[in-house]
């Protein structure tokens, strides 16, 4: 069932040129953004259909309009332990760039906190841990209202997990 729609012409809520939006989500006590150009959709959480022989993290598919689209758990996939799913518990279904294709995935999150604007100057770097957490998906950090959200990048979130160019025509 889905909740809520993405509008069609979404570059319009753009604030200026230095102006950026990100939908805000949680896993477990962390927030993360992604742009909101690339959210196609937020729905419920529904039973999807298992895969055999995927990584843990990845849930099954679902039936989307006669899409077939994978669904991630991002708190498995990133280590925060295990999901237990309640009312709150969304897919946001996201649209990643992968060479010259678009491909559409859901990511279940805990809840989904709000739209953000972002002034494209306070975005910082990614702290760099060493060798044992990699920060390859994260595109910056940012405080909104004195709350630290981990910015994703959606097309190589999507890439590191093993889809490519190859997979469909």
């Amino acid at each position: 069932m889905t909740m809520t729609e993405a509008p069609e012409n979404i570059e319009t809520q753009r604030l200026d040129k230095n102006g950026l939006q990100f939908l805000s989500f949680t896993l477990g006590k962390e927030e993360y953004g992604v742009d909101i150009l690339r959210v196609q959709e937020i729905r419920s959480w529904e039973p999807v259909s298992r895969i055999p022989n995927v990584p843990f993290y990845e849930k099954g598919v679902v039936n989307l309009r006669g899409a077939i689209v994978p669904i991630i758990d991002l708190r498995e996939r990133f280590q925060l332990g295990s999901s237990t799913y309640t009312p709150l518990t969304v897919v946001v279904v996201l649209q990643a760039r992968i060479g010259d294709k678009i491909r559409v995935m859901g990511v279940v999150v805990d809840s989904v906190s709000d739209v953000v604007n972002v002034d494209r100057k306070t975005i910082q770097s990614p702290p760099s841990f060493g060798t044992k957490v990699s920060t390859e998906f994260i595109n910056g950090l940012v405080s909104v209202n004195d709350r630290m959200v981990m910015l994703l990048d959606v097309d190589k979130l999507l890439k590191l997990d093993g889809v490519d160019d190859d997979d469909e025509s």
